[in-house]
């Protein structure tokens, strides 16, 4: 018992540091690893430029698609990478003002999967998702 206890533990000490994430959407690091810029504000942008694909590629679609599936994991490694811009940046309310533009990306981006069975409800959402990722985009160029 003693045993299992210690490996609970050290199991969810491993998902905590390391990102659940990332072990839940291992393709979540490998488009992080695509879009790497020299900053992480540049990785951002890089990762936002590849969601807009993906969800104009997603456009027109049911059910959940690669396009679809490529958007859910780019969010993930947006999400994650968010958290990592240098503290100075983090201090600032622009900053603040992409948080909450993330939070609303995610309850965009939520509605987009429970309604990915059903047109048009799935475009006009991957619409709204695109606008707020454009709002969102001209925060990070502020941050930068």
């Amino acid at each position: 018992m003693k045993k299992f206890t210690t490996i609970l533990a050290s199991a969810v000490l491993l998902m905590g540091l390391s990102g659940c994430s990332y072990l839940f959407y291992p393709q979540a690091d490998e488009f992080r690893q695509k879009a790497k810029g020299t900053t992480n504000v540049d990785t951002l942008l890089n990762l936002a430029d590849m969601m807009d694909k993906s969800a104009d590629a997603a456009m027109g679609k049911k059910g959940k698609d690669l396009a679809l599936d490529n958007l859910h994991n780019q969010f993930h490694a947006f999400d994650n990478t968010l958290c990592c811009v240098d503290e100075a940046k983090q201090l600032t309310p622009t900053y603040d003002l992409a948080v909450t533009h993330n939070k609303e990306l995610w309850s965009v981006f939520k509605r987009v999967w429970k309604f990915k069975d059903d047109q048009p409800q799935r475009d006009e959402h991957l619409t709204l998702f695109k606008k707020e990722l454009e709002e969102m985009r001209s925060t990070l160029e502020a941050l930068k």
